[in-house]
């Protein structure tokens, strides 16, 4: 899609006495092909979206040193791409320092941080929404096995019943489970 360069011209201007709506249509007005931009060079969801968020931000903090001379489009992927040299830099120093680490047999901190316990918590909490749509008969297999973590013996014990029924019955609460899951994504 070409954009009319006088709009943009118009909006950058706008954009630079604070109008809000300005910086909001010359962001979507230009976000896709940023974004397209960053994931032929990173080929990566979460790095591709990254760097376009960056690029937006520094674009709009530095839009006073903008020359209209130039194509605006031209300068924001003049932005992205020093952007995602930086983050190959950044990335390739990491390493350096990571494998000087492992020569020196240092113990890289495995504890999860506040944002993966986080992104756990909310991953159990749908997974737990996802349960309490099945029959109690399969809640209760599932909670058994996974959150008891009760083996097929004891199960069979606790239900009163032959482990071959138990192993039925759990498979069958998975599968209804996984196509709950599925059906909600």
């Amino acid at each position: 899609m070409e954009l009319n360069q006088e709009i943009i011209d118009r909006k950058i201007t706008e954009a630079k006495t604070g109008s809000q709506s300005a910086y909001n249509y010359l962001l979507n007005a230009h976000w896709n092909m940023v974004y397209r931009f960053q994931m032929e060079r990173t080929k990566d969801d979460f790095k591709a979206e990254e760097i376009t968020i960056q690029t937006f931000s520094k674009a709009f903090n530095q839009l006073h040193i903008y020359d209209n001379k130039y194509r605006f489009s031209t300068w924001l992927l003049t932005i992205s791409k020093n952007l995602h040299i930086d983050l190959i830099r950044k990335e390739n120093s990491q390493q350096r320092l990571l494998s000087k680490e492992d020569k020196l047999n240092k113990v890289i901190d495995e504890n999860p941080t506040p944002e993966d316990a986080l992104i756990t918590e909310q991953n159990l909490s749908e997974l737990l929404a996802h349960i309490k749509k099945l029959k109690p008969r399969y809640q209760e297999m599932i909670n058994l096995r996974y959150f008891q973590e009760m083996s097929y013996k004891e199960m069979a014990q606790t239900l009163d019943e032959p482990m071959s029924n138990v192993k039925v019955k759990l498979l069958r609460a998975r599968r209804l489970l996984s196509d709950l899951i599925e059906k909600d994504q």
